[in-house]
């Protein structure tokens, strides 16, 4: 059996989400990955240490299903629906990141200089992936939830908290690209 390879459209995948969603609302749930960092930890005893991690994580266990559908759904993404010759940038773009000193992802979705394994070879590099994960880390804490939490669950739910928290993660992004990596990569 031959499997097709090619890409989703995006309405396919919108379509899935709002689907999901509507399934969660049903049964009263909401979603995000942060959720489930939180459920691993207290399964691996961390509520020994902290407070924050001390409830019944077996009522989040169904929260689970998120992680291990992200892998699977990264794994067949990767292996059968990603073509990569599809793939192509602004001209633009490409001149913007080579101003930074990353070349061009040539067919990829993101250059290899931020997001493959030559990120580890510079103490820099590894130094902004640690510096990066304690911000990710406390902005996700403070604002209760992650991007997928707030954007997809919370918009949904009319959550005013999350609307706040998107506009927050646009604005830091928009701050990121224009004020911080100028700083960083050059």
């Amino acid at each position: 059996m031959e499997l097709i390879t090619g890409t989703w459209h995006w309405s396919i995948s919108g379509f899935l989400i709002g689907m999901i969603m509507l399934v969660l609302i049903y049964f009263g749930k909401s979603f995000g990955m942060s959720s489930n960092l939180r459920t691993l930890c207290s399964m691996a005893g961390a509520g020994k240490y902290a407070d924050f991690f001390k409830f019944d994580w077996r009522e989040q266990k169904w929260n689970l299903a998120v992680v291990l559908g992200t892998i699977l759904g990264g794994f067949v993404a990767f292996n059968f629906l990603s073509d990569s010759s599809i793939v192509t940038l602004n001209p633009k773009t490409v001149e913007a990141i080579a101003g930074f000193g990353i070349d061009a992802p040539n067919g990829k979705l993101v250059p290899d200089a931020l997001f493959g394994s030559e990120i580890f070879s510079s103490v820099k590099g590894i130094l902004l992936l640690f510096l990066g994960g304690i911000l990710i880390g406390f902005g996700t804490r403070y604002a209760g939830g992650c991007t997928s939490g707030h954007a997809i669950s919370g918009l949904s739910n009319f959550q005013i908290p999350s609307l706040i928290a998107v506009i927050g993660f646009f604005i830091g992004g928009l701050v990121m690209v224009n004020v911080f990596y100028p700083l960083i990569f050059k």
